[in-house]
């Protein structure tokens, strides 16, 4: 259990948190969601130790053991796999390295028999004779092959190496479970498992995810940052949604019957209080109207944006065909004779093992990028925008984000660019910021604001999720269940793939394609 008591957190005259009170308990799984900047990470790193309150306290259980998803993997780059995740239990680590370390000695004294028999009583207790084959499976279990288990970690993927650290995180099955989006870079088969691991698990956890789906299929409660402050709400992340937007009308609804209240009783005092047989009544009334309070209601600190695909030219009958696409790189055929045709209304979801493969595929497909064999046929009334997953080369400029915006449109009109950063949360002074220094949701707003300027009729979208907040994300999926147009794309989010894909293509291994004209969730079905 984690008990947090008027936790206040201050950078210089920012306050980030104030007289925070809650409790994490054995059992539960809790959302951590706010707004971005709101301090969500910030506050699992209070939770973990690794940054200190400026006021309040928090306690945790006696002997409990808390672990924490780490994001910085080359730290590991000399260690075994193996080793790595091990040390997602430190105690049992350093008595494995001490042991090792007294084993290897020439000599024993007494002294050092003692020591190394307390240490093995220690290593037995912790179970340390399963450590291996139990970090061994929770890599097999979130697709690490044994081949990479006893490698370094500077030699394996990247990719694989935000897996290893996911598993330290579980391994040994701590009480308390820090996780900072752990759904990052994992694969579908991936997120399942951890889906169904933290169903399962006992103890507490704490997470901090932008996937709405993962939080839904966890969650036993949900944690509201917002204005410094943390709510606490029982069930998942759309019983929040819903009981938040409930509680916000029931507010509105109140306060509307009190103001016609309060009008009601302004008018008997205006019309009476001169009269001396009504005054008695009117200082009642009087009395009345002062202890008549209005609910505060808060506008929450959230800020959706507003994304609306908009079609210049309206698609004619062809749209888009591709037959015997191939495209080799490094001697491996990434795309091997791939054909398919979209047709009026599609939105594909793309699949793939090999992120690769999808990637080359939407950079053939936007004229990034050259292919070996094949055909590509656009419709003539086609006008296609490509929002990559890789968006760098497009802010190599020192230009403020209004020019940036302006060499996208004919029109230099200020005030048309501006009503299109601003429906993506750029307003004020914010357009003048230099586009080369923006974070990475700022330009992912950005590159929206430019999709929705130029009104294609034809989307690519390449995990176009990344780097946004839940409420982005919301407004983007909105947007694409509302485009009239064709899409293809590939994202990682669940909810986003079920409400807007009519059809699934996944990209084998081998670079061939199985196309299945079906909804998501039905493709997803099938596959188990």
């Amino acid at each position: 259990m984690i008990q947090v008591s008027n936790v206040s957190l201050k950078f210089g005259k920012r306050t980030l948190f104030e007289d925070v009170n809650i409790k994490f308990t054995n059992g539960n799984c809790y959302g951590l969601i706010g707004a971005n900047g709101s301090g969500k990470s910030t506050f699992l790193k209070l939770l973990s130790g690794e940054l200190e309150t400026t006021s309040g306290e928090i306690t945790v259980t006696k002997d409990e053991r808390i672990s924490i998803l780490r994001q910085d993997h080359y730290q590991y780059d000399d260690k075994r796999v193996i080793d790595v995740v091990i040390m997602g239990n430190t105690k049992l680590y350093e008595i494995m390295v001490e042991k090792d370390k007294m084993y290897s000695q020439t000599e024993f004294s007494e002294e050092d028999g003692m020591k190394l028999a307390n240490l093995e009583a220690e290593f037995m207790d912790l179970d340390g004779w399963n450590a291996e084959p139990d970090a061994a499976q929770l890599l097999n279990n979130l697709g690490i092959s044994e081949e990479y288990h006893y490698m370094n970690m500077g030699e394996i993927p990247v990719k694989l190496r935000v897996k290893v650290l996911l598993a330290q995180a579980l391994f040994g099955n701590p009480d308390i479970l820090l996780l900072d989006e752990p759904t990052n870079s994992l694969d579908l088969e991936a997120i399942k498992w951890l889906e169904e691991f933290l169903i399962n698990f006992n103890n507490t956890v704490i997470i901090v995810s932008h996937d709405r789906h993962f939080l839904n299929k966890v969650c036993t409660h949900i944690c509201d940052i917002d204005y410094g402050k943390i709510k606490l709400y029982i069930g998942n992340y759309d019983f929040w949604y819903e009981s938040s937007e409930l509680l916000q009308k029931q507010m509105r609804e109140s306060n509307k019957k009190k103001e016609e209240k309060i009008k009601e009783l302004q008018a008997f005092i205006q019309r009476f209080s001169a009269n001396a047989s009504k005054s008695k009544q009117a200082t009642s009334r009087k009395k009345m109207l002062e202890k008549i309070e209005l609910d505060e209601i808060v506008p929450s600190s959230r800020k959706y944006p507003y994304i609306d695909f908009k079609i210049e030219k309206p698609a004619g009958k062809e749209i888009l065909k591709v037959e015997n696409l191939t495209k080799e790189i490094d001697g491996k055929k990434i795309l091997d004779k791939v054909s398919f045709t979209v047709l009026k209304g599609d939105k594909i979801c793309f699949i793939a093992e090999n992120d690769m493969a999808k990637t080359t595929l939407f950079n053939i497909l936007s004229g990034k990028e050259k292919y070996d064999k094949g055909t590509i046929e656009w419709g003539k009334t086609i006008i296609p925008e490509y929002l990559p997953q890789d968006n760098n080369e497009y802010f190599n400029s020192d230009k403020n984000i209004i020019e940036w915006m302006g060499q996208y449109h004919e029109i230099k009109d200020e005030t048309i660019l501006r009503g299109f950063l601003g429906r993506m949360l750029f307003s004020g002074d914010d357009v003048f910021k230099k586009v080369n220094v923006l974070s990475g949701g700022e330009k992912a707003r950005c590159m929206l604001s430019k999709m929705m300027l130029q009104q294609p009729n034809f989307l690519i979208l390449d995990e176009p999720t990344n780097h946004l907040d839940l409420e982005s994300i919301t407004s983007l999926n909105k947007g694409m269940v509302n485009f009239t147009g064709e899409i293809l794309f590939t994202s990682r989010d669940y909810e986003l793939n079920s409400t807007v894909t009519n059809r699934v293509i996944e990209i084998t291994n081998e670079g061939k394609i199985i196309d299945r004209v079906v909804p998501y969730e039905e493709y997803i079905d099938n596959k188990k």
